[in-house]
């Protein structure tokens, strides 16, 4: 069986930087929370090549969290469902799969008000996320998810061996749903943090940080270098990702001063940071960590 990897696709995400992450691992994972999971591309490297004993993962996104507990609770009834959104969307003609994928929609945000129905609720996020419009995950102000579609050609909507492969190594870990500082009496000085927060916006047509309901500004950005500030005086060791505010405005030490007793660090990413193509391509993230290399 493959490694598990992220089952879906999240703004953000760190599959591309997973070399350059696993540099600022601890040598030894005993524990291990991520606050901000998403899609989790870092919490499957760690259970894939770590032997951790206690995990914790944690997101705002009740949505997000309840594929989680799916995929390791109901594995099978999952893979059955997404298997049948699947035959059905390739038998249909073009025009008949935009209708599917805008019913599917709808009744995804039915079900969101609902406890009920986790499976199907599950496997309609799966559907979504592989059939909208550059996978995204986005809601609005009602919580309502509003991607369009993108009128995939051949979508692998259920990828049965990442999704059991998924199950496998999340038998072991805990899941929640909240703000992140709710994880705050897992952690102590034996665990391994690693904070993957919505970026601050380079720009304003950057400026995505719909992936709930709610917003993340400058000031629950400082809030959070608090909390981290905090978690370090216990003991724990910790890893953060960030947007380069230098990448725009050399002058911008926004998170200089927020983390000024924490190493930070700049690496490469291939991101979109503006609206016009021609403007898009490498620039600096930051890893903002606690943990010399």
């Amino acid at each position: 069986m493959n490694p598990a990897k992220p089952f879906v696709k999240w703004a953000g995400g760190k599959t591309q930087l997973l070399e350059q992450i696993r540099k600022y691992y601890p040598s030894q994972i005993e524990k291990y929370c991520e606050p901000f999971v998403g899609g989790g591309a870092v919490l499957f490297d760690i259970l894939n090549h770590h032997d951790v004993k206690e995990v914790l993962i944690n997101d705002i996104n009740a949505d997000l969290i309840n594929v989680y507990e799916e995929i390791k609770l109901n594995c099978a009834g999952l893979i059955k469902k997404l298997y049948s959104m699947q035959d059905k969307y390739k038998s249909l003609s073009e025009e008949e799969r935009k209708e599917f994928f805008y019913a599917n929609r709808s009744r995804f945000n039915e079900l969101k008000l609902s406890a009920d129905s986790k499976t199907e609720k599950a496997a309609l996020l799966i559907f979504l996320n592989k059939t909208c419009f550059n996978g995204l995950y986005r809601v609005n102000l009602k919580g309502e998810f509003n991607v369009p579609f993108n009128n995939a050609k051949n979508p692998l909507i259920c990828d049965e061996e990442n999704i059991k492969a998924c199950s496998k190594v999340l038998q072991k870990v805990k899941m929640t749903v909240g703000d992140y500082s709710s994880c705050r009496n897992f952690i102590d000085k034996k665990t391994f943090v690693y904070f993957d927060p919505p970026y601050r916006p380079l720009s304003q047509s950057s400026a995505f940080t719909s992936y709930s309901s709610n917003g993340f500004t400058d000031q629950n950005q400082i809030e959070l270098g608090q909390f981290i500030n905090e978690i370090t005086l216990k003991g724990a060791k910790v890893l953060a990702s960030n947007s380069d505010p230098k990448n725009t405005n050399a002058s911008d030490d926004f998170f200089e001063e927020i983390y000024s007793p924490f190493m930070i660090n700049r690496i490469h990413a291939n991101r979109m940071i503006n609206s016009d193509a021609q403007k898009r391509g490498a620039v600096n993230e930051l890893l903002i960590t606690n943990i010399a290399i």
